[in-house]
């Protein structure tokens, strides 16, 4: 990280530059020559009383105080792609939402409030992708009494670490008291090498609609109400897999290994890809995702996008393997107990 200009450290941000991606660089307390030093990159969003706030892609705000400043510059947005898609944040945005929608639905200008009985944060949680008509204390008030209304906790989705995404938020509703709870990253890929992985893809079974022997290895739910079809079930083109356990088994058993694809237009998004613990390191997964690429593909989609946790890295490293770089990142914010 290069913050000299002719050999001279500088602190090149103002209090103007809000708003803009910038790289600092802090000293640890105490300073003197045996002092340690800290790189933050992130959107620069307060300066306030000699205190700044930087939110990272993480999504968490970093708070540094001016003095412990020893260089800081503005950088340019997230260098483009070299390999997969192009896409905006705002185009992923809308089309993971398509792929996952809840059960009932209502606008606060251009959020839209989301519930489907409890049945996984992204369907109960309200998505932001403009203006909500209200002054964000307002909008943040509105959200919590709409969820509480409904016996649900209150949860607002954001995104960090692309263009055009959502920095200032997120400093916004940490300063209101919300706190970031779960995060995962939104990768994406080009959709044929998916298509072309070397698996054996024969022996998945393609349907259009989930059935018990498939929910009974799906590990979101323990006990699927009528939410949890509702919400598979939506998307423009949806398509469920399944390896049956053992040969000639398919009947009422539990699969080996299932997933969920949706198609829409150039996109192809894979979901609850899930492998049983006796049945893993057999290649099943990587046949799940070949069979729903290839029928994705005679689609039309030529894109693909899938969702990892932090915390998996079995599926982060299954999907390094397949080509999937980090488009951004999103959160789930709820509001501290009161």
């Amino acid at each position: 990280m290069e913050f000299t200009m002719g050999g001279r450290l500088e602190v090149r941000i103002t209090p103007a530059d809000v708003g803009k991606r910038v790289s600092v660089r802090r000293r640890s307390d105490g300073g003197g020559a045996n002092a340690e030093f800290t790189d933050t990159v992130g959107v620069l969003t307060s300066w306030d009383e000699g205190v700044i706030a930087i939110t990272p892609k993480s999504g968490e705000s970093v708070h540094i105080v001016e003095s412990s400043l020893v260089a800081g510059k503005i950088v340019p947005a997230a260098p483009a792609r070299r390999r997969g898609p192009a896409a905006s944040f705002q185009e992923l945005a809308a089309v993971t939402a398509r792929a996952w929608q809840p059960v009932e639905s209502e606008s606060l200008g251009q959020w839209r409030l989301r519930a489907a009985g409890g049945f996984t944060r992204r369907a109960n949680s309200a998505l932001p992708l403009g203006d909500p008509g209200l002054p964000l204390g307002e909008a943040f008030g509105r959200v919590e009494r709409w969820y509480g209304e409904r016996g649900l906790p209150a949860y607002i989705q954001t995104a960090t670490g692309a263009e055009g995404t959502q920095e200032a938020l997120c400093a916004e509703l940490e300063r209101h008291g919300w706190w970031r709870e779960v995060s995962a990253e939104v990768r994406i890929a080009a959709l044929a090498p998916v298509g072309d992985l070397d698996a054996d893809a024969t022996e998945v079974r393609l349907t259009r609609a989930q059935d018990e022997a498939w929910l009974s290895r799906y590990q979101r739910c323990s006990i699927p109400g009528p939410q949890v079809s509702r919400v598979l079930d939506s998307g423009p083109s949806v398509w469920f897999a399944s390896v049956a356990d053992g040969v000639g088994r398919e009947g009422g058993e539990t699969p080996a290994a299932i997933g969920r694809c949706v198609v829409d237009g150039r996109w192809a998004g894979f979901m609850a890809v899930e492998v049983a613990p006796e049945h893993r390191r057999r290649g099943l997964a990587t046949a799940v995702m070949a069979a729903l690429a290839r029928r994705a593909l005679d689609e039309g989609a030529s894109a693909a996008w899938l969702q990892a946790e932090e915390d998996n890295e079995g599926a982060r490293a299954l999907y390094d393997g397949m080509g999937f770089a980090a488009h951004h990142r999103y959160h789930h914010f709820r509001p501290a107990q009161r």
